[in-house]
């Protein structure tokens, strides 16, 4: 398994980001607003230690019955993501996360009861994680590079027809019983709650496509697309 810990800098995050997170799409938000981000995100950078870990498995995907099988357990992925990991020969498993120094900012920021910041956390959070994601796939990317493969998008429990549920077979597939410092609750939780995990195929026909959400009815989706503000 590789394992990483990353520097805020690591993630080159814009504040584009965090105000698309935030809902502004590419609207520009207010001169408050900015400043309280840009203040939040100086703050965050000082301490927040996200980082990542994946390991490459070997699978069977039966496309018929939308299923994945790796290390004897078996994933009810959906038809949308079965059709997406078509033509895999080998899978990653992943975790991604902003870090438990992260989750107890936001505990501390909830409990000062300012809502403004805590928002803006929220979606600093968010980008945060996704962000460590990213910088899993380069680093997954680098590692097939030699060999030609490609990779997919990546897939979560709980998208794309993929039950949340699924989180609870996928942590059981890490040796190490905290991967990444990240706990599961028995409904399928993830602490730190801005952490990411799931799936990505690999192999030489394969490619990664933009996010098809006309093939998806999950409006909360936050591969959606926001819409620009007038």
């Amino acid at each position: 398994m590789i394992k990483r810990e990353l520097s805020f800098n690591d993630l080159a995050i814009e504040p584009s980001e965090i105000y698309e997170q935030m809902g502004y799409g590419t609207a520009e938000p207010d001169a408050m607003t900015v400043g309280e981000t840009d203040e939040m995100i100086a703050r965050v950078a000082g301490f927040v230690r996200p980082g990542f870990c994946f390991f490459v498995t070997d699978g069977q995907l039966d496309n018929d019955h939308s299923t994945l099988t790796v290390m004897g357990r078996e994933f009810s992925i959906g038809r949308i993501i079965s059709r997406q990991l078509r033509g895999s020969s080998r899978y990653t498993f992943f975790i991604a996360t902003a870090g438990m120094e992260f989750e107890e900012f936001q505990h501390a920021l909830m409990a000062d009861g300012d809502m403004v910041k805590v928002f803006i956390a929220d979606a600093i959070g968010s980008v945060i994680a996704e962000k460590a994601a990213d910088r899993m796939e380069e680093e997954l990317q680098r590692l097939l590079d030699p060999s030609g493969w490609r990779h997919t998008n990546r897939f979560s429990p709980g998208y794309c027809g993929w039950h949340v549920s699924g989180q609870q077979e996928l942590f059981r597939l890490f040796p190490d019983e905290k991967p990444c410092g990240v706990t599961l609750s028995s409904s399928s939780l993830m602490t730190p709650i801005k952490s990411v995990s799931g799936v990505i195929g690999l192999g030489e026909n394969v490619r990664k496509l933009e996010y098809s959400c006309g093939l998806c009815d999950f409006k909360q989706c936050y591969k959606r697309k926001i819409p620009s503000h007038k």
